[in-house]
């Protein structure tokens, strides 16, 4: 991966094609919107623009011909939240905007693809029948709720919004893979929010998913910032307990497996924005983890962008 964004940095013409070439694929769109956010955090808001443009070809000719806005939505997202993190030097402040672009993304669908949103609901439902249909054949009769076009916009919104982080949190790998090592690793892992913040995205999280079935989906776009923030303790404990990357494979596979462990890194985040468990854990004795070489280590980060705008 790291050939890769090494190719996208040689210049316009390779990055251009990197771009280009997985704008209009339903596979390969992460790599696109993670190159051009590299280009964008690198080189700034007018090299990013230039190559978003060309990307807009292959990503709208899909939607022309399919009505499938994924590979749009992505490119969008992560070009926004590259941009704020460009502007701001503050990746919490990014991810927190994961928020609006998931937001922005399910009400666009409502707004603007309907039909699509329709064949989404057709599709759901047809593998939910089916599904009913293996499930019952003990002889007992399975019931399973169909999603409408709002909860499916919502799952979208979540979806575009999460996969948004995820391509700018590659591309600030790369970032400081080509440019300051180990750079990345000291500014993910303290990504934190303060109790305000977080009591915030909780009530809106709450209020929307007291509204009913249809607008749980979207109290999912609330958490997203707070998933990331729990995923950043996480490997902040890890680092300080001396774990390797074999217990954090195991925790993500549960992660990915098991809903009550999706809450529990929530709640994880929650209890640190009031606790600060990084600056209790910096406190203890033998413990390398401290929260000055933190602040050191995101200064180095932060001069590596304040360079990367003078050039």
């Amino acid at each position: 991966m790291k050939g890769l964004a090494e190719l996208v940095m040689r210049g316009r013409l390779q990055a251009l094609l990197v771009v280009v070439a997985g704008a209009g694929s339903l596979l390969f769109c992460w790599i696109s919107a993670a190159a051009l956010a590299l280009v964008t955090l690198r080189k700034g808001a007018g090299a990013g623009l230039w190559l978003f443009m060309w990307a807009l070809l292959p990503a709208g000719t899909l939607v022309y011909a399919f009505g499938d806005s994924g590979p749009l939505t992505l490119l969008a997202g992560t070009m926004v939240l590259a941009l704020v993190l460009r502007n701001t030097i503050n990746l919490p402040l990014a991810v927190l905007s994961a928020v609006g672009v998931g937001a922005v993304t399910g009400l666009a669908l409502m707004a603007f693809a309907g039909a699509y949103l329709d064949q989404m609901v057709a599709y759901f439902s047809e593998f939910l029948a089916s599904l009913e249909q293996q499930l019952s054949q003990g002889g007992e009769v399975m019931e399973l709720p169909r999603p409408d076009a709002p909860q499916i916009a919502g799952m979208l919104g979540a979806g575009t919004a999460t996969m948004s982080v995820l391509c700018l949190l590659l591309a600030r790998y790369w970032q400081a893979a080509l440019y300051n090592v180990g750079g990345f690793s000291v500014e993910f892992k303290a990504l934190y929010y303060p109790a305000t913040v977080t009591s915030l995205l909780l009530v809106a999280a709450v209020g929307l998913y007291s509204l009913g079935l249809q607008y749980r989906t979207w109290a999912m776009i609330c958490l997203i910032p707070l998933t990331f923030a729990g995923l950043s303790l996480l490997h902040a404990r890890a680092e300080m307990r001396g774990r390797g990357t074999g217990w954090l494979t195991g925790f993500y596979i549960a992660w990915l497996i098991f809903d009550p462990v999706k809450l529990l890194v929530v709640l994880f985040a929650v209890a640190d924005s009031w606790m600060n468990f990084r600056q209790r854990w910096s406190k203890g004795p033998g413990n390398e983890l401290s929260r000055r070489d933190d602040d050191d280590g995101a200064g180095d980060e932060n001069n590596d962008q304040n360079n990367d705008r003078d050039n």
